[in-house]
């Protein structure tokens, strides 16, 4: 398999450094899993909960934003990994506040399904 051309640029970081990107992608993985998780969950076990349209968004939208965080995962690793190859500033990611927002929202639709009436 022929490595991406970003990987055969610049020098080869400090490992250590390396391994820490790898970490950091690793626990954005497993946020998306946990996201993912989370939709199942009040789909299986919140079945009860009404309005059925709001408890339905609220699984669309930890489902779709759990797909969106693990590509989004990845092309982050690729692009810290790239700039520490060049030896450049370490890539801003949105991906971060966008995160907040979702889990936030989230938050605030369970609380209305929770105390729906």
């Amino acid at each position: 398999m022929k490595k991406p051309d970003w990987r055969t640029t610049g020098e080869r970081p400090d490992y250590r450094f390396s391994l820490a990107n790898e970490r950091t992608f690793l626990a954005w993985v497993r946020t998306a899993l946990a996201l993912l998780a989370g939709a199942v969950a009040v789909n299986q076990l919140a079945s009860a909960l009404n309005p059925v349209q709001l408890r339905t968004a609220l699984c669309v939208l930890l489902a779709v934003f759990s797909g969106v965080l693990a590509f989004v995962a990845y092309r982050r690793w690729a692009a810290q990994e790239k700039a520490m190859r060049n030896n450049e500033d370490l890539p801003h990611s949105w991906v971060l506040l966008g995160m907040a927002g979702v889990v936030g929202v989230s938050a605030i639709a369970f609380l209305v399904l929770l105390f729906w009436r």
